[in-house]
């Protein structure tokens, strides 16, 4: 099938440039048909023996190549903040969970076993898993180090090899973090291609590719669930999310707010688990939104850029729809005068729930605030979505916790905290969001695939 994934640069390199400045940070080559058959050539000509390498080896080196990331996490860093304009402490945040992240799969991938079952007493029953082959990983912009640490690690500790396209908006950082990890590993194990949506299309249609691991949007998820039934490829993808906090009579107002800001605006909303919509009880929606006000408007002084111009036009698109068909901006939602791509935190009322602010994810710093009478309406209608990430509710209240996590249609619920978790955590997004595990220890059961194998008594000759 011909397949098309945007967005298309058209042209032989990728320029980048910083969205705080508008400076130059350098181009790319953009890879052509015959380099990305090349690439999916080596890691094939790999698998064989990384796939028969012992696992507690391959989490060695995996091991390695995680001290490798760490002794070079500030220069790391520095380049996602000049091609994302990612605030240099969360960019050097992101190197750090990377670390952390590969260093787990290479504690964890030598102990990913596989099952005995019980048969008849005269044999042996048991699952193994096998590594798939070669992985084709698309990763994004949005937490470019971290993100990818969780596809590559998972994958080659439990014996797959990658070829690795880094988002066309940060080709850099992840030709970095390529060749930091490729130069601990043995050839092929890891290829790193630079590339726009072409050149992703190109490789997820090569012959012998076994796995899609993909995060990014939900267009271009669902072309790839498509290549993948078409072409008999295991697809994991986790997409788009445009997930609700419900904010309960009988909470502190002002902190609820503060866990709203934090939701809505860390990382200049640029997270696939940000707060896209506020459903607040009526007993409490004066104060939460006089105080979200005060929060945005802290925010905004030490926002960083969005990480393009087409990245504002979008937000800025959703934010005149719902203004022109009566929703209210208390504070922002304009562009500001000045070099950048800065767009200041706002907070939108009397918001149509029909709007695009409200049923698409806006990926900016944007809080539709919808006034409810109940803690039923809210949940309704956080549950009324086509998205399936995420939802947070802030309750005091132990029951309606409990039906919210039994209810809400998502992979992830969150009671009273918009963000954290459990070290090894893992979910499955729903629907629009995505499908199969993206991250934690059931990551590496979607890297494998499981042989049962029967072993009876021969009858002896004789």
């Amino acid at each position: 099938m011909t397949i098309d994934l945007a967005p298309r640069t058209d042209a032989a390199v990728l320029r980048i440039v910083d969205p705080a400045t508008g400076e130059a940070v350098g181009e790319l080559p953009v890879a052509d048909e015959r380099a990305v058959t090349e690439a999916v050539r080596r890691a094939a000509a790999a698998f064989p023996g990384w796939a028969t390498t012992p696992p507690a080896r391959r989490g060695e080196l995996l091991r390695q190549a995680a001290h490798a990331l760490a002794a070079r996490a500030e220069e790391v860093a520095a380049l996602n903040t000049r091609e994302t304009g990612k605030p240099a402490a969360d960019a050097l945040g992101g190197v750090q969970a990377g670390v952390g992240t590969l260093l787990q799969y290479a504690e964890l991938g030598p102990l990913h076993r596989g099952k005995a079952l019980r048969g008849a007493w005269d044999a042996v029953d048991y699952a193994l898993p096998h590594p798939r082959g070669v992985v084709v990983a698309l990763t994004p912009w949005n937490d470019p180090v971290a993100v990818a640490a969780g596809l590559l690690g998972a994958a080659i500790v439990s014996g797959d090899t990658v070829v690795h396209k880094p988002s066309e908006r940060c080709p850099h950082t992840g030709a970095l973090l390529n060749e930091i990890l490729a130069g601990v590993l043995p050839e092929g194990v890891l290829v790193g291609v630079t590339g726009d949506g072409g050149t992703g299309a190109a490789l997820v249609e090569q012959p012998g590719v076994a796995v899609i691991a993909h995060v990014g949007s939900t267009a271009t998820g669902r072309t790839l669930a498509l290549v993948g039934a078409a072409n008999d490829v295991h697809v994991i993808r986790e997409n788009g999310g445009n997930d609700a906090l419900v904010v309960d009579a009988g909470v502190d107002p002002v902190w609820a707010a503060e866990q709203a800001a934090l939701g809505a605006f860390a990382n200049t909303g640029q997270i696939c688990t940000s707060v896209e919509r506020v459903y607040v009880h009526r007993d409490v929606a004066e104060a939460f939104t006089a105080a979200l006000v005060e929060q945005a408007e802290a925010w905004t002084a030490r926002l960083g850029p969005l990480v393009d111009e087409r990245m504002r036009t979008a937000v800025q698109r959703h934010v005149d729809e719902a203004v022109a068909r009566g929703a209210r901006a208390l504070t922002g939602g304009s562009v500001p005068e000045g070099p950048g791509t800065f767009y200041p935190a706002t907070v939108l009322v009397d918001v149509p729930g029909d709007a695009l602010a409200v049923v698409e994810e806006t990926f900016g710093p944007v809080a539709p605030v919808t006034v409810v009478d109940d803690f039923d309406e809210g949940l309704a209608r956080a549950a009324a979505d086509r998205y399936g990430l995420a939802a947070t509710v802030l309750t005091p209240d132990m029951d309606h916790a409990h039906r919210a996590a039994a209810t809400l249609p998502v992979g992830t619920v969150k009671v009273n905290a918009v963000f954290g978790g459990a070290p090894g955590g893992s979910a499955q997004p729903r629907r629009a969001s995505g499908a199969g595990f993206g991250y934690g220890p059931e990551l590496l059961d979607e890297m494998t695939t499981t042989t049962v194998v029967h072993l009876g008594l021969p009858k002896v000759a004789g």
